[in-house]
């Protein structure tokens, strides 16, 4: 039994052990094949240039674009025409929160404060 099972596993491993000699190997062994190198960086860019800023002095005129060379006349505009809105009416919930605290502001019991809100919120 021990023969037979040592005939199947090595039929097995010779039949498998076929396509690792498939392999092309190149003339000269594995070690003698071309590197090929990495790709260089780009140079880095020159840095910007540091050019100090002219200070202007406080004797000095303002540059010619900002000064007024044509002479304007003045004149005194009228303010537009208000216009008058009426204020909007809070809504009735705001109304009616509004008058229960003042309600209970002014220590109304519950009934009170019921008749107080109706009232006063359809004002």
């Amino acid at each position: 039994m021990q023969k037979a099972s040592i005939a199947i596993v090595l039929a097995l491993s010779g039949a498998l052990a076929g396509g690792a000699h498939a392999q092309i190997y190149p003339p000269g062994g594995i070690n003698n094949q071309p590197v090929i190198p990495f790709p260089t960086a780009p140079p880095a860019p020159p840095p910007p240039p540091i050019v100090v800023p002219q200070v202007p002095q406080m004797n000095s005129p303002p540059p010619f674009a900002l000064q007024n060379t044509r002479p304007g006349i003045v004149t005194q505009d009228t303010p537009p025409a208000p216009v008058l809105r009426r204020e909007r009416r809070p809504s009735f919930s705001d109304r009616v929160a509004r008058c229960l605290d003042d309600g209970a502001a002014w220590r109304m019991n519950p009934n009170q404060r019921a008749a107080y809100s109706r009232q006063c919120a359809n004002q």
